[in-house]
């Protein structure tokens, strides 16, 4: 029998009217090339770490983008949506640093305009980058030698302050995302065309190039410098979110992209084929953990992890484990039993997070983060 270790419980303490308010947020301008435009806005004085950009902040919440809808119309993947996403900023980081820049959802690019370009080429909206095809009575043939390809834009800016009390936009990171399968429908069947990856580079590379001319004839963005990032989306029905490919930074002075930096980065399903033959004694880790859980519950629905790869290293694994308890004092031993494991089991060159859920609630979460040997855990009450 394994030794348990010791699990300390903490309670979220949640902020009252009774309870002090501290004054944690700066009103600063956010100066725009038409001063008419300048808006007021808040920054928060902290972050939550150091990896995490402070958020530009509107009079009671955070600003949100001008085209919040289209990622969620646009992506069949609830992980893709995700991953595009977070994936984005932390790309962003090489460029424009947590430290120095405030980050805030896209606000130039609007869900007009998104669509407008999402949609497909034609003589009433010329600014479609998707092929021309007239869908209604295209045949086969004609869907697969014109699909498309484009799926989905996210734009986010990153802000400095000029001095004191004035912030400007610095920076811009536009994601273009692909789509690894094209889902079609003529004379009443449904059909699919499969793209690889090297062909889903080529096109967003020059999808990239089109949507760089039309920012700089923006006055706003015309000396602002931007970085384009390309991300290939999986299969709606896939469990794992998709991949970034590439990505490059445009300086403020350049009207054409110069060069791409590729990006060496997978998510794997565990477990799985893939990883039983890529990534063996990681496999093995996570077989070895799902038969621990197994044996101190036998009766638990099933348990699937997704890492995260860069250049072939493991950054991070994420763990669901769904089990149907009965008492919270099942929830909290089964809790404590899988805390014992990460400890013993899991290596500290990467980070461990395990969602323990049941049928219709997240009972209780462990995080081990790289290079630390105690996880955090709370149980939800």
């Amino acid at each position: 029998m394994r030794k348990l270790h010791a699990l300390l419980l903490s309670s979220l303490l949640f902020i009252s009217a009774c309870t002090p308010v501290f004054d944690n947020r700066e009103e600063v301008i956010q100066e725009t090339k038409d001063e008419n435009s300048n808006q007021t806005a808040i920054v928060p004085n902290y972050t939550m770490s150091e990896e995490n950009y402070r958020m530009i902040l509107t009079e009671s919440s955070p600003k949100v983008a001008r085209a919040r809808t289209v990622t969620t119309n646009q992506m069949g993947n609830r992980m893709d949506i995700a991953e595009f996403e977070s994936g984005l900023r932390r790309h962003s980081k090489e460029y424009f640093s947590p430290e120095e820049y405030f980050f805030q959802p896209g606000q130039f690019l609007s869900q007009e305009t998104l669509l407008s370009w999402l949609s497909r080429y034609t003589k009433k909206n010329e600014e479609g980058l998707n092929p021309e095809l007239n869908e209604d009575e295209a045949s086969e043939e004609e869907f697969r030698e014109n699909p498309k390809y484009i799926s989905n834009i996210i734009e986010q800016d990153y802000l400095v302050k000029k001095d004191k009390k004035v912030v400007e936009v610095q920076g811009v990171t536009i994601g273009i995302s692909l789509r690894t399968v094209y889902n079609f429908t003529t004379e009443d069947r449904d059909y699919k065309e499969n793209h690889s990856t090297e062909e889903l580079l080529k096109k967003g590379k020059a999808y990239a190039g089109e949507i760089l001319t039309r920012l700089r004839e923006r006055k706003e963005l015309k000396d602002v410098p931007i970085v384009f990032a390309l991300y290939e989306e999986e299969e709606a029905r896939s469990k794992v979110p998709g991949k970034f490919l590439s990505k490059t930074y445009v300086d403020g002075s350049d009207k054409k992209i110069k060069d791409w930096k590729p990006i060496n980065e997978k998510h794997v399903l565990f477990p799985s084929k893939e990883a039983e033959k890529d990534y063996f004694e990681d496999s093995q880790i996570f077989s070895d953990f799902r038969k621990e859980v197994s044996d101190y519950f036998p009766n638990f629905v099933g348990m699937i992890g997704n890492g995260f790869y860069m250049d072939d290293e493991l950054q991070q694994v994420s763990i669901d484990i769904p089990i149907q308890f009965h008492s919270q004092s099942e929830v909290v031993g089964f809790t404590q039993y899988v805390y014992s494991l990460v400890v013993e089991m899991f290596p500290e060159h990467y980070s461990v997070e395990v969602n323990i859920k049941s049928m219709d609630r997240q009972e209780s979460l462990i995080v081990k983060k790289a290079g630390k040997e105690e996880p955090f855990v709370h149980i939800y009450e």
